[in-house]
């Protein structure tokens, strides 16, 4: 099963201010609503724009509820706390403070189960939230490199295998952790995590 693609369009372009409107309208809808009875029409009036004009943008819920949570996570920044365990720790923290919102944890949850039958759709994931939120470990990896708390690599490819490596322990965990098993990534978690993180990272490879 494949995501419906609208064709291509001419006219107006589009307005940031809509856009923030109807993706801000999608959250609300989705702590009030839950993803099941969430609905183009019922975003619409919320945005205080017409259907049509979501239409124009995403080409169904399923679009929609990603970049709406997508720009939830948008907000992650990497903090200077001093240290690579320190930095991780506070991004891990920020990163389960927006699961624990309702409106991520509903959207996110929901487009991962309808992406399991639609590539299109867990493409359209990957780009929209996995790809762009690497950049925290990018940033990391190279302030702790600068620090001298990693060592520096030297192939590219083998450097990339990394950043995707680190991303998915770090989401895989912290997703696994809040949403699956529904238990807290509080302080005491997320310190324990860090410390086991960094001791792999640490670990001489084969």
């Amino acid at each position: 099963m494949q995501s419906r693609t609208p064709a291509s369009r001419t006219g107006r372009p589009r307005s940031a201010a809509a856009d923030a409107a109807i993706l801000a309208a999608t959250r609300a809808a989705l702590v009030e609503l839950g993803w099941s009875k969430l609905t183009l029409g019922d975003v619409a009036v919320r945005a205080g724009v017409a259907k049509t004009t979501l239409y124009r943008r995403w080409a169904g819920k399923n679009e929609l509820v990603v970049d709406a949570v997508a720009e939830l996570f948008d907000e992650l920044t990497l903090p200077d706390r001093g240290s690579l365990a320190a930095d991780i720790e506070g991004v891990v923290l920020q990163f389960a403070a927006i699961l624990a919102r309702p409106e991520a944890r509903n959207g996110l949850m929901a487009v991962v189960a309808e992406s399991t039958r639609d590539d299109a759709l867990r493409e359209r994931i990957r780009a929209s939230i996995v790809d762009r939120q690497k950049r925290l470990v990018l940033a990391g990896r190279a302030r702790a490199q600068a620090r001298g708390e990693l060592p520096p690599e030297s192939d590219a490819r083998e450097a990339e295998r990394t950043v995707d490596l680190i991303f998915d322990m770090v989401a895989g965990a912290v997703v696994h952790r809040t949403l699956v098993s529904a238990e807290p990534a509080d302080e005491e978690w997320v310190h324990g995590f860090t410390r086991v993180l960094l001791s792999g990272l640490s670990a001489p490879g084969p």
